[in-house]
């Protein structure tokens, strides 16, 4: 069974960290005054506005450092990512998760952190946040849902979140723990100590500032892997900033995506609110969720 982290109640300490690329503290700063107004204490890491002079937040030994330290601190009750980017692949395999297993808390964000969140559900079955990091709260997202998603996930709020029917959804209904993330990074994973097993789950993949071409390569590097064959369901979020090529690929993502999964039969929906953009829920990575794809709207829930 999924072993679920304790649920935050006020007064309870949240670390904030940028295990892979640089964020100002300008730009951690609304997140922290948002955090506190919800009543939790905020402590943070060494990697926030460092001093690095690099696309990371410092070096490969700093952020891990930092991450360890947050993971393994019994005043902190969860570990929120300022950011992702990329960097989070250079350290996974050395992090000691021997105390974090025993003691397991809430580890938040998406994008680069997707590698993160796939590694502990497929090696140590603990369940993570797919959801808002620090950027997010800026620019007065502190007061939209998809935010304040974050808050009620933390204090253990059943989810149940609905959107409206896409032209291209599979009708029907699937029960399975939630599994994705970041279709690179995913891709990225298949072969390593991080990939994940697909099979009876509900999957949901989102990406950012991707050529179509490479879209499409990486759908079918996971379909050649067998990690779309056998799932329960199938959830596609948003792919913002895509790209094309000078001569064009020919079709949009999602027919892309379409066209690549028409031979199965199980659920499946479009345009759900899992991206980079500011339609991001929080989701529980390894959470058991039913999905219903039905003709006017869908919705998935705990």
């Amino acid at each position: 069974m999924i072993k679920i982290p304790p649920y935050l109640k006020k007064g309870d300490t949240i670390g904030i960290v940028c295990p892979s690329g640089y964020m100002t503290l300008e730009k951690v700063e609304t997140s922290i005054k948002t955090l506190k107004d919800w009543g939790f204490k905020v402590k943070l890491g060494n990697t926030v506005g460092g001093n690095s002079k690099t696309y990371f937040s410092g070096t490969d030994a700093e952020r891990l450092m930092d991450l360890q330290m947050m993971m393994d601190d019994d005043d902190v009750k969860a570990v929120l990512c300022g950011r992702g980017g990329y960097g989070m692949g250079r350290i996974i395999d050395k992090i000691d998760f021997k105390k974090f297993r025993k003691h397991p808390k809430w580890i938040i964000g998406y994008s680069d952190i997707t590698v993160l969140h796939s590694h502990l559900f497929s090696n140590y079955y603990i369940s993570s946040l797919h959801a808002p990091m620090s950027g997010a709260f800026n620019d007065g997202g502190y007061k939209n849902e998809f935010v304040l998603s974050l808050k009620s996930a933390l204090v253990g709020k059943k989810i149940k979140y609905a959107c409206a029917a896409h032209e291209f959804n599979k009708k029907g209904e699937a029960i399975g723990e939630l599994v994705g993330g970041n279709l690179a990074l995913l891709a990225h994973l298949v072969g390593t100590e991080s990939d994940l097993k697909t099979k009876g789950k509900i999957l949901f993949i989102e990406d950012v500032g991707e050529q179509k071409y490479n879209v499409d390569r990486m759908m079918h590097q996971l379909k050649r892997s067998g990690k779309l064959s056998k799932l329960a369901g199938l959830i596609i979020g948003g792919f913002t900033d895509t790209q094309d090529t000078e001569r064009p690929f020919g079709q949009d993502v999602y027919e892309i995506i379409r066209d690549i999964i028409s031979e199965y039969d199980y659920p499946v929906c479009f345009d759900f609110p899992v991206s980079h953009s500011n339609r991001n829920y929080a989701l529980k990575v390894g959470v058991g969720y039913k999905l219903k794809v039905g003709k006017s709207k869908v919705i998935l829930e705990e």
